[in-house]
């Protein structure tokens, strides 16, 4: 192949400029790419979920069909995290072999400056961060719970119990006042002191969604009927107030079913695991954690939420990253960019663990926790192609 091709030539796929140098450099970065995607995808499912699946199909009676289900649901979690490790790889390896078999070289003499070389690998970084993003945002959470609860309900186990405090859930709603205008009033307030995994206990629930009437409600516990979609409250009592402050009624029970929501439940249940909540349920339910005064805990949603914006951007770092120490001068193998590609990936998550506790003690603010590798990571990656550049 002539190489001035690279310079002089285009490829007409519908996007300017887009020549073969770009073409080529795509390619080289796209087979790497599909293959680290399949090995850590393979290596993350072993070591996180096929080990465990087969102890249960072995010893616990768990189905193969079932076991198989599980596992492919559970696979878009790992593939989120097999994103931004396979871009590190797929540009460490291209940029390497290009370096070793002297073509860097003769790209340069051709006037191809290094920072045009990398812009293939930027450009697709970017394309693999959209989709990681998709992925992480849109498949994974939904595909988790799925698993966790197909596993509950195969081996007949609840899940591991847990204590939450301070359970607090508000309900809204419009209203249309005298002078026209719409104004947004507290409807429902539930509140319990604790939620063991099975039960509330400590409930106080003030009602104002009928007209007319305010009720409270006081109750040691209370738990979820399944069958008639209604909470069973036990040994509380039921105060009737008129809009004017005085009671018209005192109700005491044993046992009462009232037709709440069954959205407190799943605050303090199901959303304990920030795997299974896309940004959008993340950001709700932040918004009821800062009605419980639970600061740290605020705080650590907060970090959460930064967190999965910063993730699928990994994916940016490593491609520069993988690109700047590809195109240094350098004879490495495959095995030598694979192991260089487990260092910078272990240096990086535990510079993100760090950062990340940092943030949930309070001395990091949420967006430093987790934006803080990333920016990092940029701004070696970017000294090192500088440092690239002027290496002849």
């Amino acid at each position: 192949m002539n190489m001035g091709q690279f310079k002089l030539k285009k490829v007409n796929l519908g996007l300017p400029g887009l020549s073969i140098m770009d073409r080529y450099l795509f390619m080289e970065i796209l087979l790497p790419f599909l293959f680290g995607m399949g090995i850590f995808t393979s290596l993350g499912i072993a070591i996180g979920t096929l080990f465990d699946l087969v102890r249960r199909v072995t010893e616990s009676g768990l189905l193969l069909t079932v076991a198989l289900k599980i596992l492919a649901l559970k696979m878009p979690g790992f593939v989120v995290l097999a994103f931004p490790m396979a871009m590190l790889l797929a540009a460490l390896m291209a940029y390497s072999r290009l370096s070793s078999d002297s073509e860097l070289i003769a790209m340069r003499s051709l006037g191809v400056s290094i920072y045009r070389l990398v812009i293939p690998s930027v450009f697709f970084s970017l394309i693999v961060t959209g989709c990681a993003f998709v992925v992480n945002d849109w498949i994974a959470p939904v595909a988790t719970h799925e698993a966790a609860v197909t596993l509950e309900k195969a081996i007949n186990q609840e899940r591991p119990n847990f204590t939450e405090r301070n359970i607090v859930y508000p309900e809204y709603r419009t209203i249309q006042q005298e002078n026209g205008k719409e104004a947004t009033i507290l409807s429902r307030l539930f509140y319990a002191e604790e939620f063991n995994g099975k039960q509330m206990r400590g409930l106080t629930i003030l009602d104002r969604t009928q007209e007319g009437v305010n009720q409270i409600v006081t109750s040691q516990s209370a738990t979820w009927n399944i069958l008639t979609n209604t909470w069973d409250f036990f040994n509380g009592t039921i105060y009737l107030i008129a809009p004017d402050g005085s009671y018209r009624n005192i109700v005491r029970f044993q046992h009462q079913q009232l037709a709440l929501p069954r959205a407190p439940l799943d605050l303090a249940n199901r959303r304990q695991n920030f795997t299974e909540m896309s940004i959008r349920e993340t950001k709700e339910y932040l918004e009821v954690m800062k009605l419980s005064g639970n600061e740290k805990r605020v705080r650590k949603v907060q970090v959460r939420i930064q967190e999965k914006y910063a993730l699928p951007f990994v994916c940016v770092v490593f491609g520069l990253v993988g690109a700047a120490i590809g195109v240094r001068p350098q004879n490495t193998n495959r095995a030598t960019s694979f192991g260089i590609c487990v260092g910078l990936i272990f240096g990086y998550y535990l510079l993100s663990f760090v950062t990340s506790s940092l943030g949930i003690w309070g001395i990091f603010t949420p967006f430093l926790a987790a934006w803080t590798p990333n920016i990092l990571g940029l701004s070696v990656g970017g000294l090192l192609l500088v440092q690239s550049a002027h290496i002849r």
